[in-house]
């Protein structure tokens, strides 16, 4: 069974900024929920240099019509330069779930 549901990913520096940022893109209803997830440690290559800091991640379940909306909203409120927005498509899921998700992103137009 294939979904029209993503799961995006996006890493951000602090518990306030992850918690400001998850609850505006879920009132605003570009995305049905955000799960933060603490503790998470991100080794990248940024501007020729190595680094090591300490994240939060966010999962964000929202629609693949919802995608660009909710992406460009991310980049607008994110204190990064450049943040990282994945969205992942959703392939199959618990069907009562997935209607869920997809209701709580319908925005009226």
């Amino acid at each position: 069974m294939s979904t029209q549901a993503m799961i995006v990913y996006c890493t951000l520096p602090d518990t306030d900024d992850a918690a400001r940022i998850a609850r505006a893109v879920v009132e605003e209803k570009l995305a049905a929920c955000v799960n933060l997830v603490p503790g998470v440690r991100s080794i990248y290559r940024w501007q020729g240099e190595v680094f090591d800091d300490g994240e939060r991640l966010a999962i964000i379940k929202t629609t693949v019509d919802g995608f660009e909306a909710l992406r460009a909203r991310l980049v607008e409120l994110h204190p990064y330069d450049t943040p990282e927005v994945i969205g992942v498509p959703i392939a199959a899921g618990h069907p009562p779930y997935l209607a869920w998700l997809t209701e709580a992103c319908e925005r009226s137009g």
